[in-house]
């Protein structure tokens, strides 16, 4: 187990080194950060290479690379371009607030997926079957964007049930958790319906039952429990796009999380915010691919995780 966790702990790293040296060289084709910050003065040309040396822009382009390299070993992110500020700790006062949003959502989408894909593999063909399929094929057609707008325009601005926007309390989370979770639950729920009716035909199911187990100790003890591997394995995959989703709906719900704080660097050409964020939901994916895997052998105990069958 141990020298697995290491392997994988080395992988990460490689997957690490190879996103930073992505993110590096596409930042240098978006244009001049030094315009974007003083291009609006109608500054001379002393002023903005001034500028491009205070903020190391000047030197060629593999001395720049050398540079974020070695600070990034130190555990460096850099300065911000525009508020000369620290990186690593305008991320971490916003990474609470991402991560409460992704948690919320995928509260949200395992709250709903998970006994709607259950009953309609077990009431498979029924009434509340229909209804699971059509939910998640309407969930899937829907942007989170436009699902969020939809959600504002209906509780926010006509029921004024609950705020639209803002970060100050329980009731500001619902809103931009139920749209990342409705719209995350509806794919959980067609992949739990799908694995759900591929064991309830397996043998192992058959012999429980004909031992006079109940049902419901069959569904769940037995055939749930088998049926949530690959479940675990796409719901790990998937928090890089709910982790991606919070980018657009902290935007809309005026939420002050990572993705936000990525976009308004963005915009501004502020090279080293923009890596270190990229950076940084890059290595909880990394953390979370890897949890993912050390709980296959807690759902099925003949799993040996990193032995020869894994």
């Amino acid at each position: 187990m141990g020298s697995y966790i290491l392997k994988r702990l080395l992988h990460g790293a490689f997957v690490l080194l190879a996103i930073s040296l992505v993110v590096f060289f596409a930042l240098r084709l978006t244009g001049d950060p030094v315009m974007a910050i003083m291009g609006q003065g109608n500054p001379t040309q002393e002023a903005v290479d001034a500028m491009r040396r205070s903020l190391g822009l000047d030197l060629p382009l593999w001395k720049q690379l050398f540079k974020f390299l070695g600070d990034l070993a130190m555990g460096n992110l850099g300065t911000s371009f525009r508020n000369n500020q620290p990186v690593m700790p305008q991320i971490v006062e916003r990474m609470p607030a991402t991560l409460t949003l992704a948690g919320a959502g995928l509260f949200v989408s395992l709250l709903v997926a998970v006994p709607v894909g259950i009953i309609s593999a077990v009431r498979r063909g029924g009434f509340l079957d229909i209804f699971g399929r059509i939910f998640a094929l309407i969930g899937i057609s829907f942007p989170n964007f436009f699902l969020g707008i939809m959600l504002m325009l209906v509780f926010a601005v006509k029921l004024r049930w609950l705020p639209a926007s803002g970060y100050q309390g329980f009731k500001y989370l619902i809103l931009p958790g139920l749209t990342l979770g409705l719209i995350l639950s509806s794919i959980i729920t067609r992949l739990i319906r799908s694995t759900m009716l591929d064991v309830l035909r397996a043998q192992y199911i058959q012999t429980a039952r004909a031992k006079g187990l109940s049902e419901r100790l069959v569904i769940f003890r037995h055939a749930f429990r088998n049926a949530m591997i690959p479940a675990v394995t796409f719901i790990g995959l998937q928090l890089g796009a709910l982790l991606g989703g919070t980018v657009i709906l902290e935007q809309v719900f005026s939420w002050p999380g990572v993705g936000r704080l990525a976009l308004d660097a963005i915009s501004n050409r502020d090279f080293p915010l923009v890596q270190g964020s990229v950076l940084i939901l890059a290595t909880v994916m990394v953390i979370v691919n890897l949890v993912v895997d050390l709980s296959y052998g807690f759902l099925d105990p003949r799993i040996k995780v990193g032995g020869k069958g894994a």
